[in-house]
């Protein structure tokens, strides 16, 4: 029955081609919409990692540091930095602005103390050493020495880093606390968090939130996204099995006659269900080799970087088995309620 099926998929090579082809841009689809979410849900625990903060105070009804402009004053370091428990706090401000003097792309805004929590590392040029200065992230125009206008106001470009993304992929821009305070609040010394090293007792009217709160916040708003691109994958793992399936159900059809003879010549339905199994598992893996292939193609026009691990491609074959097993069961139906009677030209 194997030696058959492979002559089988040899006789409708053509057939089988086509199925392999279309099956591997929707596994290609599935698996770099995969990448983007997981991606995407690197950036927040990346971001707040970057801070290297223990804890987080930020004022009383704020959910966290980065979803609320709920305002404190930035006076609030420095009394916590003095308290027991702390090694170093820094006032910072999160915000969002736009970039481009027509506000045509969306940006993160980091306001931090020079030298302090919020400082990134740099990728090229240098850190942040003045105001008037801004080191922009990875997926932002401009190179080191170009001036760039952030929410109206003029920066240079004194330095780019690879990380610092988030909120799905929007670019981020690290300014100068002081340069941050007069954009968001007018030059009040006002700050949206303080960034912690130690544990402390929040002062009255703030609280204090750990990294794993913080990052359970920021994912909060997030998490409608991370839905629709699960649903649209389960749909394309669908689409595939649909494919597959019908390909597979079609050859079960013309070989109706074959099914009967080798029931009649007392073939077990192991041996039968085996040979359409392993056609559509065959069909798959093959379709998830070239998906990961298309899937590179395939994220270079996503709106948001993607990345392709070593677990997602085991991930897709796995899939791909379970996809080809599920397509067969149509054709496996059909044959094994072949009536071996079909061989001599009965009903």
């Amino acid at each position: 029955m194997w030696l058959v099926s492979a002559r089988d998929l040899q006789f409708r090579a053509r057939r089988f081609v086509i199925a392999v082809a279309v099956t591997s841009l929707v596994f290609g689809i599935a698996l770099a919409m995969d990448g983007m979410r997981r991606s995407v849900q690197h950036e927040t625990p990346a971001i707040v990692a970057l801070f290297g903060a223990d804890e987080w105070i930020v004022a009383a009804g704020a959910s966290g540091p980065f979803t609320t402009t709920k305002p404190l004053d930035a006076d609030v370091a420095a009394q916590v930095a003095a308290s027991d428990g702390a090694r170093h706090a820094d006032a910072v401000v999160l915000s969002r602005s736009v970039l481009g003097e027509h506000s045509d792309k969306d940006l993160n805004l980091v306001g931090h103390v020079i030298g302090g929590a919020g400082s990134p590392p740099i990728a090229e040029g240098r850190e942040v050493r003045n105001r008037g200065e801004v080191v922009l992230s990875a997926g932002s125009s401009g190179s080191v020495g170009d001036d760039a206008v952030i929410g109206g106001k003029k920066f240079r470009i004194v330095g780019r880093t690879d990380g610092g993304r988030y909120t799905f992929g929007t670019p981020t821009a690290f300014i100068s606390l002081a340069d941050a305070q007069q954009m968001v609040f007018n030059g009040l010394p006002l700050a949206t968090a303080v960034a912690v090293r130690g544990h402390v007792t929040a002062p009255p009217g703030t609280r204090s939130v750990d990294n794993g709160a913080v990052e359970s916040d920021l994912n909060r708003p997030l998490k409608s996204g991370f839905n629709s691109i699960a649903v649209m994958a389960v749909l394309m793992w669908v689409i595939a099995a649909g494919i597959i399936g019908l390909i597979i159900y079609l050859s079960a059809i013309e070989r109706t006659r074959d099914f009967a003879i080798f029931k009649a010549t007392g073939a077990p339905n192991r041996v039968i269900v085996g040979g359409l199994m392993l056609q559509a598992v065959l069909v798959a893996l093959v379709a998830a080799v070239l998906a990961l292939g298309v899937s590179l193609v395939v994220a270079k026009g996503m709106p948001v970087q993607t990345s392709l691990s070593v677990s997602a491609a085991i991930q897709l074959a796995i899939i791909a088995v379970v996809v080809g097993v599920l397509a067969s069961l149509a054709a496996v139906r059909r044959a094994i309620t072949t009536d071996p009677a079909a061989a001599f030209g009965g009903a």
